[in-house]
C-alpha cells in the first residue's frame, strides 16, 4: 500500500490564516485507509492539523496509518490516536473534536477521499462569508469499492434553511463525510451522544438552529459506496435481528440528540411532536426486543396503539420467531446466488 501523496501539498498561507482541523476517523478500514491518510496529507490549505484517529480495529488498518504517517515531512501537523475499545461513530467523532485546536474542524472516513483542495476551498468560501456559517457541507465524487469514479452526489443546498420550520418541512438530504464544522457549534451544543451512527442530520439541525448552514456544489470529497454506517446485508435470521437491533439503537439516540438539542434553542416541544410516531415506533422496539415472556410481548403487541399494527405484528415475530424468516435466506443466498 503506497502511503506518500501523489501530489505533494503545495501551501498557500496567507497572514492570520486561521487552524483548520482535519479529523479522520478508522475502522477496520485496513484496504482504503491508506488513500484516505494521502487524501488528507495532500491538503493546499495551511495552517492544518491532521488527527487520525482508529476506533479499536480489529484488522491491520493502525498499523497501515503508522506506516503512513511515520516517515511524513510535510507542512501539516499530524497526529495519531487509537482508542483503547471500540465508540462507535458519534461518541469517536466526538472524542476527536475534543482534540483538536482549529476553527473549523473537516470530517473524514477512512474509506473516502478527500481532494487536495478541499480544505482550502471550503476555508476560503467560509472566510469569505466573514466566518459566518456554523457548518458547510460539499457535494461528493461517487466511486466504488474499487477506486472508480461514477457521478455526483449532489446534497441540499442549506443556504435556505433558517428556522426549525424549515428544516422540519423538508429535511434536508446531506452527507457528513463531506462536512466542515465551525469549532464554536461544537463548543455550543457539546458531544453528540454514544451509539449514533449518522451524525450528519444532527450536526446540520444544530447549524440551522445557530449561525445557519452553507452548502459549496464541489465535489470534493470522494466518497466510497458502503461504510460504517452503510446497510450490511445479511445471510441468517440472526444477522437480520442483529441489524434492527442496532439500527434502533442508533434511530433512539438520533431522536433523543435531537429533542436535547431541540430543546436548547426552545423548540423542544414541537421536535418532540414531529418525532412523536418515531419515538413511539423506537420505544416499541427496545420493549418488544427486551421483553422475555411470550404473554408480555402479546401484550405488548395488543397495548401500543400509537405504533402501526402492522408493524407491531412484523417486530413481534423478529423478536419471537425470527426462524419463520430462514426460507427467504435459503432463498435469497442458494437460489439466486
Amino acid at each position: 500500500m503506497r502511503c506518500e501523496s501523489e501530489m505533494p501539498a503545495t501551501p498557500k498561507t496567507e497572514p492570520d490564516a486561521p487552524l483548520a482541523s482535519l479529523l479522520l476517523i478508522t475502522f477496520n478500514q485496513e484496504e482504503t485507509v491508506a488513500d484516505a491518510i494521502r487524501g488528507a496529507l495532500a491538503q493546499t490549505w495551511t495552517p492544518l492539523e491532521i488527527l487520525i484517529s482508529d476506533d479499536a480495529s480489529a484488522d491491520g488498518t493502525f498499523s497501515v496509518a503508522e506506516r503512513c504517517v511515520r516517515d511524513y515531512r510535510g507542512p501539516h501537523t499530524v497526529r495519531l490516536y487509537r482508542n483503547e475499545k471500540n465508540l462507535g461513530i458519534s461518541a469517536h467523532l466526538s472524542a476527536l473534536a475534543a482534540r483538536a485546536s482549529g476553527e473549523m474542524l473537516f470530517i473524514a472516513a477512512g474509506d473516502d477521499i478527500s481532494r487536495p483542495e478541499r480544505v482550502e476551498r471550503v476555508m476560503r468560501d467560509w472566510l469569505a462569508s466573514d466566518r459566518r456559517y456554523d457548518l458547510v457541507a460539499t457535494d461528493l465524487q461517487d466511486i466504488d469499492a474499487d477506486g472508480n469514479a461514477h457521478g455526483v452526489l449532489r446534497v441540499t443546498d442549506l443556504d435556505g434553511y433558517r428556522s426549525f420550520e424549515d428544516w422540519s418541512r423538508n429535511r434536508p438530504h446531506v452527507v457528513g463525510a463531506a462536512h466542515a464544522w465551525a469549532r464554536r457549534l461544537f463548543n455550543e451544543f457539546g458531544p453528540i451522544a454514544p451509539g449514533i451512527y449518522g451524525e450528519d442530520q444532527i450536526m446540520t439541525f444544530r447549524a440551522i438552529m445557530s449561525h445557519g448552514a452553507h452548502t459549496l456544489h464541489e465535489p470534493l470529497v470522494q466518497y466510497r459506496r458502503g461504510g460504517l454506517s452503510r446497510k450490511r446485508k445479511w445471510r441468517t435470521p440472526a444477522d437480520f435481528v442483529a441489524r434492527i437491533k442496532l439500527a434502533n439503537v442508533n434511530g433512539t439516540g438520533e431522536t433523543s440528540q435531537l429533542v436535547s438539542d431541540a430543546e436548547k434553542v426552545g423548540v423542544g416541544g414541537p421536535m418532540r411532536a414531529l418525532l412523536a410516531k418515531k419515538s413511539a415506533r423506537e420505544s416499541y422496539v427496545s420493549a418488544m426486543f427486551g421483553e422475555r415472556s411470550l404473554a408480555r410481548k402479546l401484550a405488548l403487541v395488543m397495548a401500543s396503539k400509537d405504533v402501526d399494527f402492522g408493524f407491531r405484528v412484523k417486530m413481534f415475530v423478529y423478536a419471537t420467531c425470527p426462524w419463520l424468516l430462514s426460507p427467504f435466506f435459503f432463498v435469497k443466498w442458494h437460489v439466486r446466488g
